[in-house]
This record gives structure tokens, C-alpha cells and sequence, in this order.
């Protein structure tokens, strides 16, 4: 179908946008360098602190308490040996640590430093060796704290880290300073570097590195695919020039507005760029369609106008329902639901503008009538309605009980299946075989944990140093320290002991008053002074933390964690009533953690149910049909619910990348159906249902069948990415693209034989 005439403001618009195609291309040619150099300004960061959003109370809390504490990143080399005391070992570690206080930002405590500080000095003799192996052994607190272990010491560090650039220089630099000083080699049996910091950089490395493969194969994909489509070289460089003006526009707008990347925001460009091929797949198959008798210039702009309800129906769907991610309190899903938004937003302004021009200036050469098909896509359109007709009942049927198992993996069943659980844990989200993982998981198994919860206390001037308050603290750290759910608790107290056993007065608190007005006056006198207290209490004694170390990384975990903690302090508050002066906060990244755990499920039905009620409306606007309203969602929401049985059968968790699935398939998707049902109700208004399946089939089935080749293999470059979340992103939107093509061209023709209640042309006969 094509026209002789171009009447209405659309065939205007795009004739007048076709005539000025060069001073179109002008303006993305002066747009196009600046966008590129900020699009290079988006960094990578993907600390844990970075995954909620400015504005939630628990994470203000904990910037206002790293505005009195610091913003340390907590870090340990744990080295394991068979004789952790032997002198050459000691040497080895002295060495290290040593070696370490060289570099800038860092800071360190070990049970070897607080001996060296003690006798002023250390040497790795076998009499020194031996003396120290009586002071380490001589006191629970340095086992308690991890320091001290069967077969192991360790080092812990403090990164005074701020920014990603500084943590990974700061990491560098450390692992230069081991390696110079041995390192992990003999005498030591392994030195396992592990913690926050390393795990953020490792997933910024793999993250960077990953995006760089994943889009580089996306790239060989959209060529491979076009050239087979349309076979022209000219055709092909239109693409590519589209979709890298529309790439450069969107990370440009991030880079303006400072943004940074985080582990999920790979799929914001990779979304861009599907959604950008899918549309342009769509225009150019319908300009390529070009019957004999209507000339080139002619049928370019009737391509345009038919297309571009649908294509902005589509887009802005797709941009609406990404929009609907701002809700969630995680803050890397709410940005890539801003970004996205905003990147469709200037995909749908280059591809209806830029994308013409190069059409004209490039020449790309069109079909004509039935050459512009493949001869086997004809016979498929011819097969298909009578086919959907036949098994109507079974098709619809499958979909039905497929969608309803994929609900029940995801929710559950009461009393029979669990709901699918939730994965925040940022060690989960490194490669199982990489070094890091194992020595994570290795020193889980030796040491009380590496999830940090601080509870931080606010009083009046002066008031920590009281003996009543310092002795009321300490009964308080035991009843921590003695709780199962937790692992190590440091604090100022600690110190103090530590202290006391190192000059030779055992490491118990005093229990006399003149034992605790002597401690308290030491306590005043070292604050100054001592760098370790000054990290657990301000210099107006007015403020203190206590840092527990505990296995917590789940939402469940740290629930209890925190009630444990509040009864703790409740009852301490009654044995002792002037602590009820102070005020008392949970803060720290195991709380922000546990936080975007308790966000992922409503960020999941939030924004999804945002999605669906956003794209319905849309529908609404586009489609009169009642029943096209309702069916246009049948594919989409069939494909992500078989998508969630999928992840269950595999065994696979929900985490901050899987949450986004839903959300990105839909949106994604409902392209097809949209098209699909588009050039349906333009054929339905004058013909058969047959007649405008095969209409549909012929118009817009191979530019689906094609665009989800391209969609679906996009997001599954992602399999071949290092990060587990990643991986599974990718190949989960794959599936789930590649389930709802199915399901356009199966479950939605027999859908709409059932509810138009017709019979193929065939059979009224």
C-alpha cells in the first residue's frame, strides 16, 4: 500500500525535513563532538554506598556520620601459614605492614603493630617471635577481632578513600607495596587481599571491560543482521551513523549532568541502541517495500508517515515505562530509568529527522513490490493463520499455563514454593572463579565476617568520657559480643583494653572508681593523640561509634541484626539510665545494603505495575479496539513470566540487574505488538481477520522477526560478560525477547481468532 499524493501534516513535515537533509546533518555534526567528549566524562563506580539515593534517611544518616568518622573503606590481608608465629613469617608481615604505611590513605592495625607500639619496635628473632606469640595468644580480644587465628594473622586497612579514582590508585599502590615486600610467597602459604574496596574495583574493571566486548559484538550483530536484511552497504552506514549520534546524545546527556555508571547502567546505552535498531528496522523495511509504480522520493515519505505513529507509539511506551523506574530508592535503577527515558527521548528525535536525511543523501536503494520479501517469509504468512486458526485453543491454552508457572516461581505458592529470593550480597556479584571470590569465601570461613554495622551514639559534651558512661559501654559491648548473630565488635572500649593489656594491667575493665576515673582520665589524654580513638569518638567526647562485624548481608540477616541491637541498648539503657541521654543510630553500609535489598521487590512491582498502567494508557490512545488494548500486553507479559519459571528452574536469584528484566522486556517488546497490531486495525477496518493477519505478516512480521533477532542478541552479549548479574541479564533477556516473538506469532493470532469469534476466509464459504 503506498500513495500517489502526499496529503496532511505529516508527509509536509517529513518532505520538508528530507528537503533540508543537509542542513540537518549540519546541526548533528556540530551537536555530535560535544556530546562525545562528555559521553567520555561518564565514569565507573559501583561502590555500595552509590546504590541508594541521596535523599533516603538511612543513607543521609550515614553521610552524616562519615562527616564525624571518616569515609573509610574497610579492607584485609589475611596471611595464612602453617606457623603464623614463626620468625620468618612475622618478617614477612612486619615487612608488609611496614611497606604499607608509606602509602597515602591508608592505615593499618595488626596484632604485630600493636606489639611494635607496645615495646617500641620488633625484630624477627626467634626469642622476639616467641615473646609475641605470648602476647597474642595471652587475650581473647585480638582473636576476637580477627586479627588473631588458628593458622592465620591478619592486617586490617583503611582506605581514606572518597571517589573511585582515589580507591583505585589507593589499591594500586598497596598492591605494589605487598608484592615489593613478598607478597603471598613463601614462607606464607597465601595472602588473601579482600574487602569493600576490592570488590568495587573489580567490578569496576569487569564492568568497563565487559561494556566494551558487549557493545563491540552488539556492533558486529546490527551489521551482520542488516546486510542480510537489506544487503546494502549504503543502508548498513545509515544504521551505524544513527544509532552512533543517537549513542553519543544519550551518554553525552549523562556526562552533562554528572552521572556515573554503576553495574547496571551497561544496559542503559544497550537498551538505547536496541530500541534505536528495532525502530529503524521497522522504517527501513517499510521504505524498502517500495511498489513499482510509486517513485522513490514519493514512497520515502508515505514509509514515513505510516510508520511514525506506531514508531512514536512504540518509543515513547518504551521511554514512559522506563520513567516508571524513578520510583525505586535504589539509585542506579532510578537512573537508568531517567536515562533511558531521556536517551529514547533523543533517539526518537534522530531517528525521525537524522536517519531520513542519510536515507536520501546516501542513496539506500529500496525493493519493489514482492521482490522486497523473502520467498519464505511469504510462505510463512500464508501458513501462519491458518495454523493459529487450528490450534487456537492449545496455543492460547499453553500461554496461559506457562504464565501462570512463571508467576508462581516469582511470587510463590503458599504453603508449596517459597517466592524467589533476593541476592544483594556485592561478593555474589564477582566471577565465582576468580581469585577474589575464593579468598572471600576463604576468609569468611576463618574471620567473624566482613558486613559492617555501626551504631552510633550522639550525647552531650564530654559525656563518652564519663566512667559511668565508658563502664556501661563496655557491659554493652559484651552483650553484643556475646549475641550469635554477631561476629566482632570494635570499639572505644576495645582500645582502652588493649591498652591496658599492653602495659601490663590485664585486658579486663577496671571495676573499682578509682580505676575508672584513672581509665577515663587516660581516655581524655589519648584522644588527642591516638589516631585509633580518634576514629571511634570526636574530640569533644560528645560522640562514639561501635563498629560490629557480623555474617549479615540479607535483608533477613540484618532485620535481626538490628532488632538484637535495639534490645541491646534498650536493656542497657535500663541498667544504666544516663545512657538514655545519648541518641542511637544503626548506620553504615550493612544497613544501605540490607536497605536496597528490602527496595528490590518494591522496585520490581512498583515500577512493572507503573509500566503496564503507563504502556495500557498508551494503548488507549493508539488502539479504539478494546481487545487490542488488552492483547497487545499478552506476548510481553507471557514472555517475562516464563522468563522469571526460567530463572527459577536454573536456580538463579533476583538481584539489582534481574530486577530490571521485567521492566526492560516490556518495554522493549511491546514494539512488536504495537507494529503488530498497528497495520492489524488499519487492515481490520476494511477486511477479514485473515485478511489482516496476512496485511500484518506482510508489512511488519519480518521487521519483528528481524528486530527481535537484533534486540535479543544485543542484550545477549551480555552472556559472554565476567559478572554473574550481567551474564544473567543478558541471557534472560534474550529468552524472554525471544518468547515473546513467539508468542506474537503464535499465541496472539489465536487469541484473536477466539475473541473476534471468526473463521479463515476459507471456511465461510
Amino acid at each position: 500500500m503506498s500513495a500517489s499524493k502526499s496529503h496532511g501534516i505529516l508527509p509536509r513535515v517529513f518532505a520538508f525535513l528530507v528537503a533540508k537533509r543537509w542542513i540537518i546533518v549540519a546541526l548533528y555534526a556540530l551537536i555530535l563532538p560535544p556530546a562525545a567528549f562528555y559521553a567520555t566524562k561518564v565514569g565507573q563506580d559501583n561502590s555500595i554506598d552509590r546504590l541508594m539515593v541521596p535523599s533516603d534517611p538511612d543513607y543521609a544518616a550515614t553521610m552524616d556520620f562519615q562527616k564525624v568518622f571518616g569515609s573509610g573503606e574497610y579492607a584485609v590481608l589475611l596471611a595464612e601459614a602453617d606457623d603464623p608465629f614463626a620468625p620468618a613469617v612475622l618478617e614477612r608481615l612486619d615487612k608488609i605492614e611496614t611497606a604499607l604505611k608509606d602509602v597515602p590513605r591508608v592505615s593499618t592495625n595488626s596484632a604485630l603493630s600493636i606489639y611494635r607500639r607496645a615495646k617500641a619496635g620488633f625484630s624477627p628473632t626467634a626469642d622476639e617471635a616467641a615473646r609475641f606469640r605470648t602476647f597474642a595468644t595471652g587475650t581473647p580480644i585480638l582473636r576476637k577481632q580477627g586479627l588473631v587465628g588458628d593458622g592465620f594473622l591478619s592486617i586490617a586497612v583503611i582506605l581514606d578513600v572518597n571517589n573511585r579514582i582515589d580507591r583505585r590508585q589507593t589499591l594500586e599502590a598497596m598492591n605494589r607495596a605487598i608484592d615489593v615486600a613478598g607478597g603471598g610467597s613463601a614462607p606464607l602459604k597465601a595472602l588473601r587481599r579482600v574487602g569493600q574496596p576490592y570488590v568495587n574495583v573489580d567490578l569496576d574493571v569487569s564492568t568497563e571491560r565487559d561494556g566494551a566486548i558487549c557493545f563491540g559484538l552488539f556492533t558486529l550483530l546490527v551489521i551482520i543482521l542488516n546486510v542480510a536484511l537489506y544487503r546494502s552497504v549504503r543502508a548498513l552506514a545509515a544504521f551505524l551513523i544513527t544509532l552512533g549520534v543517537c549513542l553519543a546524545l544519550s551518554v553525552g546527556y549523562i556526562g552533562v549532568t554528572g552521572g556515573t555508571f554503576t553495574i547496571v547502567s551497561p544496559m542503559v546505552p544497550m537498551t538505547i541502541l536496541v530500541t534505536a535498531t528495532a525502530t529503524l528496522v521497522y522504517l527501513h523495511s517499510r521504505f524498502v517495500d517500495r511498489p513499482a509504480d510509486v517513485s522513490v522520493d514519493e514512497h520515502q515519505i508515505f514509509a514515513l508517515s505510516n510508520k511514525f505513529v506506531a514508531c512514536t507509539a512504540s518509543i515513547f511506551a518504551t521511554l514512559v515505562g522506563f520513567a516508571a523506574l524513578s520510583v525505586s530508592h535504589i539509585r542506579p535503577v532510578r537512573q537508568m530509568g531517567v536515562w533511558v527515558a531521556v536517551g529514547l527521548l533523543l533517539t526518537w528525535i534522530v531517528v525521525l529527522t537524522l536517519f531520513p536525511a542519510l536515507q536520501k543523501i546516501l542513496k539506500t536503494p529500496t525493493g519493489t513490490g514482492e521482490r522486497a520479501a523473502d520467498a519464505w517469509f511469504l510462505t510463512f504468512t500464508q501458513w501462519l493463520p491458518g495454523f493459529s486458526y487450528r490450534f487456537r485453543f492449545l496455543l492460547v491454552g499453553a500461554a496461559i499455563t506457562l504464565s501462570a508457572g512463571g508467576a508462581v516461581a516469582l511470587f510463590g505458592f503458599p504453603g508449596v514454593v517459597r517466592p524467589m529470593l533476593l541476592l544483594t550480597d556485592p561478593v555474589e556479584y564477582i566471577p565465582r572463579n576468580s581469585p577474589l571470590y575464593a579468598d572471600t569465601k576463604r576468609i569468611q570461613e576463618l574471620m567473624p565476617g566482613l558486613s559492617i554495622t555501626e551504631v552510633w551514639l550522639k550525647g552531650k559534651l564530654g559525656a563518652v568520657s564519663e566512667p559511668e558512661t565508658l563502664t556501661a559501654l563496655n557491659k554493652f559491648h559484651n552483650a553484643l559480643e556475646a549475641d550469635p548473630l554477631v561476629g566482632a565488635v570494635v570499639d572505644a572500649t576495645t582500645i582502652l583494653r588493649v591498652t591496658r593489656y599492653v602495659g601490663g594491667q590485664g585486658d579486663a575493665f577496671p571495676a573499682d572508681a578509682e580505676g575508672l576515673d584513672q581509665l577515663a582520665s587516660d581516655f581524655e589524654g589519648l584522644v588527642p593523640v591516638e589516631p585509633m580513638l580518634q576514629r571511634f569518638t570526636n574530640r569533644s567526647l560528645s560522640q562514639t561509634h561501635i563498629s560490629i562485624v557480623s555474617r549479615a548481608t540479607e535483608d533477613d540477616g540484618f532485620r535481626a541484626l538490628d532488632a538484637h541491637i535495639h534490645a541491646l541498648w534498650d536493656a542497657a539503657c535500663l541498667a544504666t539510665p544516663s545512657l538514655k541521654a545519648f541518641e542511637m543510630k544503626t548506620v553504615g553500609l550493612g544497613p544501605l545494603q540490607a536497605k536496597m535489598a528490602q527496595n528490590l521487590v518494591p522496585t520490581l512491582m512498583e515500577s512493572f505495575g507503573l509500566t503496564v498502567g503507563i504502556i495500557f494508557m498508551t494503548f488507549v490512545v493508539v488502539f479504539r479496539s478494546g481487545a487490542a488494548r488488552l492483547m497487545t500486553m499478552i506476548p510481553s507479559l507471557f514472555a517475562i513470566l516464563v522468563m522469571f519459571g526460567a530463572m527459577r528452574l536454573s536456580g538463579m536469584l533476583l538481584n539489582v540487574a534481574t530486577i530490571l528484566i521485567a521492566s526492560t522486556v516490556l518495554g522493549t517488546s511491546e514494539n512488536d505488538q504495537i507494529h503488530f497490531f498497528y497495520h492489524f486495525l488499519e487492515k481490520r477496518k476494511t477486511g477479514t481477520v485473515e485478511e489482516a493477519l496476512r496485511h500484518t505478516l506482510r508489512v511488519s512480521g519480518k521487521a519483528i522477526f528481524f528486530a527481535t533477532l537484533i534486540n535479543a542478541g544485543g542484550f545477549l552479549a551480555f552472556a559472554l560478560a565476567d559478572l554473574p548479574p550481567m551474564r544473567q541479564f543478558g541471557v534472560l533477556t534474550a529468552i524472554a525477547l525471544t518468547a515473546s516473538m513467539i508468542a506474537d506469532f503464535t499465541a496472539l493470532p489465536a487469541a484473536l481468532w477466539i475473541v473476534f469469534r471468526e473463521k479463515p476466509d476459507a471456511l465461510k464459504k
